[in-house]
């Protein structure tokens, strides 16, 4: 079953249309230093979520090095992005990938931890999509801090709620702890997300498991 899957995802891999030159090298520069961003597959997926609901304002949770900010930015035209990242090397990288895509006007990039920048990101006004890529132990806090500021219509998506598969795992066998804790957490997270009373979720079973949350809206 793995090998089939494998091959799936290295058939739709193939499918996808090449990519513009910035965003090559940023693929080159992830696979190179390990950097967590969006898988392919994944990525794709999100965009065309995001070509269906055209966005304009979207708050992203985790630049790491601006990759999904800047394909975003450059499959909606009319997007403005709020992106966060608290690694300061990943966040001087971020910010020359976004200068060098000419993209400064559009993604406002924030250094600093999510849970400490509210203030920051409050500023910015209100979101109609909120993206969220980063600490993976600190999802449902995330969630919790930033919807306030999504409108009534928004969308919250969660990436990586489905963790290499494990979360569908026996977690008491999972080794290391620290591996087995995280994958606890997201079990939990999703579970909450579900429960969820002011949300609808759905979650996609693409790339590393994408949540999408889709806010009732105000209630009458």
């Amino acid at each position: 079953m793995e090998a089939n899957e494998n091959k799936l995802i290295t058939y739709l891999e193939s499918l996808v249309p090449p990519r513009n030159e910035i965003v090559t090298k940023m693929e080159k520069l992830a696979q190179e230093d390990q950097v967590p961003i969006m898988d392919l597959v994944g990525m794709e997926t999100l965009l065309q979520l995001l070509m269906l609901s055209q966005p304009k304002h979207i708050l992203e949770i985790g630049a790491a090095i601006g990759y999904s900010a800047i394909r975003m930015a450059q499959s909606i035209p009319d997007v403005n992005i709020v992106t966060i990242e608290r690694d300061e090397h990943r966040y001087l990288q971020a910010k020359e990938h976004i200068a060098e895509a000419g993209l400064e006007d559009r993604i406002d990039l924030i250094f600093g931890d999510a849970l400490e920048v509210l203030e920051q990101v409050e500023r910015k006004g209100v979101f109609d999509l909120i993206f969220v890529d980063a600490a993976k132990g600190q999802y449902e806090r995330f969630f919790t801090m930033y919807e306030p500021l999504l409108i009534d219509s928004g969308v919250i998506i969660t990436d990586n709620v489905l963790f290499r598969g494990l979360v569908a795992e026996d977690h008491e066998a999972i080794e290391p702890k620290r591996i087995r804790n995280l994958v606890k957490k997201i079990d939990r997270y999703n579970k909450w997300l579900m429960d969820h009373q002011d949300y609808i979720t759905t979650i996609l079973p693409v790339g590393d498991g994408i949540a999408i949350s889709k806010k009732r809206g105000e209630k009458i």
